[in-house]
């Protein structure tokens, strides 16, 4: 059996810019991801902190520091400001799953990591 379990969460993510006209997806700046190790393209889980709403999506990376962006249909359930709880997860044998420690880091308001 393999069970789902948080490998990876950006916490207090602040939405920095919304593109309607896009596919669809989340931009987040590539030294985020390279910090919990989310990959592009890889599928997360969004929380917005401010409604409740929860979706999922993939990740394109930036080099722009500090981005935030939805896109698309995504871009209808947030605004800029609110803020996003960012989770990726792992399939694991049970075995593995109750060692798995999550990487999590928390952001300041200019996406800036304050706790790694």
């Amino acid at each position: 059996m393999l069970l789902k379990v948080l490998r990876a969460k950006i916490h207090w993510a602040r939405v920095t810019a919304k593109d309607l006209n896009y596919e669809g997806s989340i931009v987040i700046s590539k030294d985020l991801l390279d910090e919990v190790g989310i990959i592009p393209y890889e599928s997360v889980l969004i929380v917005n902190v401010e409604t409740g709403e929860r979706f999922e999506t993939y990740v394109i990376p930036t080099e722009e520091k500090g981005t935030v962006q939805l896109n698309g249909g995504t871009a209808r359930l947030a605004e800029v400001g609110d803020r996003l709880i960012i989770m990726a997860f792992g399939w694991y044998k049970i075995e593995e799953a109750i060692s798995v420690k999550p990487k999590v880091i928390t952001l300041n308001e200019r996406n800036e990591v304050v706790q790694p």
